[in-house]
């Protein structure tokens, strides 16, 4: 990545650097249950966790508890309790953090990249880079499930949306997927379930699809069983020619790579004409910054289009975070995986943003879902979008055709020199024959800081992109032995040239200077409510603090700039960190290795399952495919089960909210023989420590099958207790949760997997100890570009802070079901009374007698300065609460006290003060607008904006309460027009 400001290099003397990177000790001071977080633990401790000294003493004295050591104790059972203290020394400052982080910088060496495959180098404006990757406004934000605090960043996601329709050519997108393979398989399923395909279909992919694509098309049709058929397409043009291709059998889909994996520009149309003809369905695998001058997909016949935002501003890191991205044609959007944001109206008409149709959730439909994604690369997408947003139609074009025009003079420079290059059609990547001296010439373009791609014996490819310069184009053609000659304009070839206009809104042609693209980052920024306004208490999300020294890394370019398919000489001090971060990751957890390529939770899950899978293959068990999951449990466990070919048996719920021990034993009774598995959450979905765990691994593993818990509450275990210890075979992590990665308004997150030592050798591939297990990211490391916040986070906080960390989370949920469960019932606690790091208010009987709902509570705390908590999981009509260890008590005393504010306001409409229509609940959220319109309310405008008395901090929504429905019965999807907000 090139930055348009200064970047923080590492040191000229980068070998001093890795020595003490590598060698680093520090001091830890000794740790004694009483004495002060700042003192006791590394300085960062206390700038992390929230509560001082004398505050944990309050919530203590709530709770009735003498200390947090007292607390853990009595909460966590006692069967799983850990006895030794993990075994990670904190650093001694900040500052040798990142001191340590520059030595690994200085490990990586950045090379100027030709190897393209999907990553190219990209220049990030500056005002984007410093006022959207680094801005907490941006970054700290949650997943816009309450539209009316989110519309600055679903404002951004309709930009990107708007603009990955206009550049396919096709009529709706979704909000961003995890990468262009997971897109390109995701595709792959949608195409399946839309033609209704007949058992043994199959999908052709073309064999010039980038490699990382088709692997991970690989992986996710096995266990479904779709058979995948890799063929030469360039001249299929009729129905025989395909059915030929796939050996005689029926065909539901085709996806190609447009331009090709070698850079050449093919026409597709007289394919997707035949496709068509048989009832199948076309993807195309494609660029943006190419669709500028080429014709779009959506022009010659393509139904769906996938690919890569990446080379829209945002680096290449190693691999990740991208914002992958899906188009479709019209009748296909009701099936799309992952998010769509829509436009509709608020209470007074005004449009309004949110999440629309069903495709918002999928994974909700359990079993039946389509998908198992839950989550976005928003931060990612916001980038992507804003780069067209400043560059604007015509500064696009002007990048591509210097990209082009780049690409046109080394080919017409190596022609010159006598090498041969099969086509003249390419818009950035071009194929060199070399004979049997492609190493030499690797080399010497290596000599030259420049790394190019080795196809074979006897090919080479060469990518160009925004980065490259006149001096590279020149040293390049050096390593050939040829001179450059004139800069080629000749541009396109006609017939692949793009006459269509794109980005004509007025969103991308308004904000081209600085100061134009300054304001409106801020003004979409002010419309939100991230955690650098309050606190976010979204229970089994962990809105923790995500501090900005984590944060540092991120944007130097020695971790930007790497290729995911770089040399591995170059990559050292990605891979000394990535060692390091995965053995504090079994430390923690108890389990032998660690996998960070799944680059999301969902994609975690899917992993493990499929390493469970492998195992249960490699020893004859292939009928092992039930899956126990209990009722209980996030959908996304049950969509995964399906995708990785299992069969979802769903075990009951005791009264109490455990799992029903009882139904698990009939259930093993009934399906031991075939047992895969069982999927669950520790501590469970319902925010309670289960005394029953340990004997449910054994129950599970007794009958043949593994045991695989869920770790979406894992930050009520680190330093406590190990899964991997209690009996658990596998774990995917959220480091975008636990460990301190943000959630950056809907992704980017990391979901890397911990097995015991058996499941190691079905891990995904990545290079490492031989692992042979299915790719699930396009990177061999998933998102490594953000490794470095969750690996600073650990060296930080050390074992003994760690450890703090979750004691303290647990105090802060037990202190506020003991505050609130005096006006609301806390519907779970354990058998000690208590509950884990997260509590559930129940509102049922509430609703029931007064018809006020969790959404109305939900939007009447954004009045009193508040992101709501998780509405209705695990139990509809109830509030989670997640409060972290990051909350001081003043914040969660505030929060308290709004809860029992509204429980007034609810008590008022039990009363017969005021009918629930016309509450103050009612119509909330209440708007600046609002108070100087006419007012026709029965309370007054103080208690409707102001509830808490005046504040300077207050936090004003907006837009009134957002009609779901309406936008859902008028499905819109890109920017409106202007006059809709007039």
């Amino acid at each position: 990545m090139s930055w348009e400001r200064d970047a923080p290099h590492a040191s000229a003397e980068p070998d001093a650097r890795v020595a003490r990177a590598f060698g680093m000790l520090t001091m830890l001071s000794s740790t004694t249950e009483g004495v002060s977080v700042a003192t006791s633990f590394s300085p960062f401790v206390a700038r992390h966790i929230g509560p001082r000294e004398a505050d944990i003493a309050v919530m203590l004295q709530r709770v009735a508890k003498a200390s947090l050591a007292e607390l853990t104790d009595t909460a966590i059972p006692a069967s799983i309790r850990s006895t030794a203290p993990l075994a990670i020394e904190a650093a001694e400052s900040e500052a040798a953090v990142l001191e340590q982080l520059r030595g690994y910088a200085a490990a990586n060496k950045v090379v100027t990249s030709m190897l393209g495959q999907g990553y190219y180098g990209t220049i990030t404006p500056g005002v984007i880079g410093r006022n959207v990757l680094e801005n907490p406004a941006w970054y700290t934000a949650y997943t816009p499930y309450q539209p009316e605090i989110s519309q600055g960043r679903l404002e951004a996601l309709v930009n990107f949306q708007t603009m990955v329709t206009d550049l396919t050519g096709l009529d709706i997108a979704g909000s961003s997927l995890l990468d262009e393979a997971t897109a390109a398989a995701e595709a792959m399923t949608l195409m399946h379930r839309s033609t209704r395909a007949k058992a043994g279909s199959v999908l052709l992919v073309d064999t010039d699809v980038f490699a990382q694509t088709k692997a991970v098309i690989h992986t996710r049709a096995e266990p479904i069983g779709i058979p995948v058929i890799e063929a030469d397409l360039n001249d299929a043009a009729s129905v025989e020619d395909l059915r030929t291709a796939a050996g005689g059998a029926e065909v539901f889909g085709v996806i190609v790579q447009y331009p090709d994996g070698l850079g050449l520009l093919r026409d597709w149309s007289g394919l997707a004409a035949a496709v068509h003809e048989m009832g199948a369905l076309v993807t195309a695998a494609t660029d943006l910054l190419a669709l500028t001058l080429i014709t779009p997909p959506g022009e010659w016949g393509a139904d769906i289009a996938v690919g890569s935002a990446q080379r829209f501003g945002v680096p290449m890191m190693f691999g990740g975070p991208h914002a992958g991205f899906m188009s479709v044609r019209k009748g296909l959007e009701r099936t799309m995986p992952g998010r769509l944001v829509g436009v509709s109206v608020d209470a007074v008409g005004y449009p309004a943003y949110r999440l629309a149709l069903q495709t918002r959730e999928q994974h909700i439909r359990r079993e039946k879902a389509t998908s198992n994604i839950c989550t976005a690369q928003v931060l990612l997408a916001v980038m992507a979008s804003m780069y067209a947003v400043y560059h604007g139609p015509d500064g696009l074009r002007a990048i591509a055709a210097r990209v082009h025009g780049h690409a046109e003079t080394i080919a017409a420079a190596l022609r010159a020199g006598g090498f041969n290059l099969p086509s003249d059609r390419f818009f950035d990547t071009l194929t060199v024959e070399v004979g049997e001296r492609c190493g030499p010439y690797v080399a010497a373009a290596l000599e030259r800081g420049i790394n190019v791609r080795r196809i074979d014996s006897e090919w080479i490819g060469i990518s160009v992109d925004e980065t490259t310069t006149a001096t590279d184009v020149t040293d390049l053609l050096a390593a050939f032995g040829c001179t450059s000659g004139e800069p080629s304009d000749s541009g396109i070839p006609a017939d692949f040239a793009r006459t269509s206009e794109f980005l004509s809104h007025p969103v991308f042609n308004a904000h081209h200077s600085e100061t134009q693209m300054l304001r409106y980052l801020r003004s979409l920024a002010d419309k939100d409510f991230a955690l650098d306004r309050g606190m976010i208490p979204l229970g089994s999300c962990t809105m923790k603090l995500n501090a900005t020294t984590e944060m540092a890394a991120v944007t130097w370019p020695e971790f930007t700039d790497i290729h995911p398919f770089a040399p591995s000489d170059q990559s050292q001090g990605y891979a000394a960190l990535i060692a390091e971060l995965e053995g504090w990751l079994c430390e923690i957890t108890g389990y032998d290795a660690v996998s960070v390529q799944p680059n999301a939770g969902s994609q975690g899950e899917l992993a493990g399952l499929l390493a469970i899978r492998g195992y249960h293959r490699s020893r004859g068990d292939d009928h092992r495919t039930v899956c126990l999951i209990p009722q209980s449990a996030h959908g996304t466990n049950a969509a995964s089960a399906v995708m990785a070919g299992m069969k979802v048996v769903v075990v009951g719920t005791a009264p109490g909210g455990d799992i029903d021990m009882v139904d698990l034993k009939d259930k093993l009774a009934q399906h031991g023989d075939n047992l895969a598995a069982i999927m669950v959450t520790y501590p469970s979905t319902h925010g309670v420590y289960e005394d029953t765990i340990a004997e449910l691994c054994a129950m599970v593993h007794d009958a043949g099958g593994q045991v695989y818990v869920d770790g979406a509450n894992l930050n009520a275990l680190v330093g406590l207790a190990q899964p991997g210890k209690f009996g658990s075979d596998v774990s995917h992590l959220n480091l975008h949760k636990t460990f301190c990665i943000p959630h950056g308004g809907g992704g980017p997150g990391v979901g890397p997997i911990g097995v015991r030592a058996h499941l190691e050798p079905f891990l995904p591939r990545s290079g490492q100890r031989g692992r042979a297990g299915a790719a699930v990211s396009a990177a061999p490391y998933g998102s490594a570009g953000i490794l470095p916040i969750s690996w600073a986070y650990i060296r930080l906080m050390g074992g003994d802070g760690l450890t703090q960390a979750t004691k303290t989370a647990i105090l802060n949920a037990n202190y506020i079901a003991a505050r609130l469960g005096e006006h609301y019932p806390v519907l779970y606690t354990g058998a000690s009374g208590l509950v884990a790091h997260e509590c559930i208010l129940d509102l049922r009987e509430l609703t029931k007698l007064s018809g006020v709902t969790v959404d109305d509570v939900a939007k009447r705390l954004i009045d009193y300065g508040f992101h709501a908590p998780t509405m209705s999981f695990p139990v509809a009509g109830t509030l989670m609460v997640e409060p972290t260890e990051s909350e001081d008590l003043g914040e969660i005393d505030r929060f308290c006290d709004a809860m029992v504010a509204i429980r007034a306001e609810i008590q008022a409409v039990l009363d017969g003060k005021v009918a629930v229509a016309d509450s103050v609940l009612r119509h909330a959220p209440h708007t600046a607008q609002s108070l100087v319109g006419e007012w026709e309310h029965p309370y007054d405008r103080a208690t409707a904006c102001f509830p808490q008395g005046l504040h300077v901090a207050k936090y004003w929504p907006p837009v009134a309460r957002i009609d779901g429905a309406y936008g859902d019965r008028n499905l819109v999807c890109s920017c409106p027009p202007p006059e809709a907000f007039e």
